[in-house]
């Protein structure tokens, strides 16, 4: 097969299991066999289902029982965010502590909540500072007209 070794070692072990009329489990750390997380193992390839080759879908589908995962099924992981979407939440979490405090002076380990979403506020702010000289200039002012202290 053109994939690894690895991923076959892993399946021989599931198939093992699965023939002994055992169930694979579905969460990491539930079934470690021969030093392979079985569990972690089967979850990946359900998570990473449209990058297995049709062969290696097939296996898991008609040995294993195992598909891939569906809309809300645990654990579907959240469409990434942008680099503006990030920046824009992490200035709508200064803009709010510096409504409630006054300041920026932001403890580093310090996490804001806005919303729903929690922003480590502490380590943007950190970071932006150490990393002015990189920003874009827009993103300077912006950070200054909410107050921040560069040095």
């Amino acid at each position: 097969p053109s994939w690894s070794v690895a991923w076959q070692r892993c399946f021989h072990l599931a198939r093992l299991h699965v023939q002994g009329g055992q169930v694979l489990p579905e969460n990491p750390g539930q079934l470690v066999v021969q030093g392979e997380d079985l569990g972690q193992w089967a979850d990946r390839q359900r998570r990473q289902w449209d990058s297995l080759k049709v062969a290696q879908q097939w296996l898991l589908k008609e040995t294993l029982g195992l598909g891939p995962l569906q809309d809300g099924e645990r654990g579907v992981a959240a469409p990434r965010r942008t680099r503006a979407e990030v920046w824009a939440a992490n200035v709508a979490a200064a803009r709010q502590y510096r409504e409630r405090e006054g300041h920026l002076e932001v403890p580093h380990r310090h996490v804001e909540k806005v919303g729903e979403s929690e922003q480590a506020l502490g380590v943007f702010i950190a970071n932006s500072r150490s990393r002015r000289a990189r920003l874009a200039a827009e993103r300077v002012t912006e950070l200054s007209e909410l107050g921040m202290r560069w040095v």
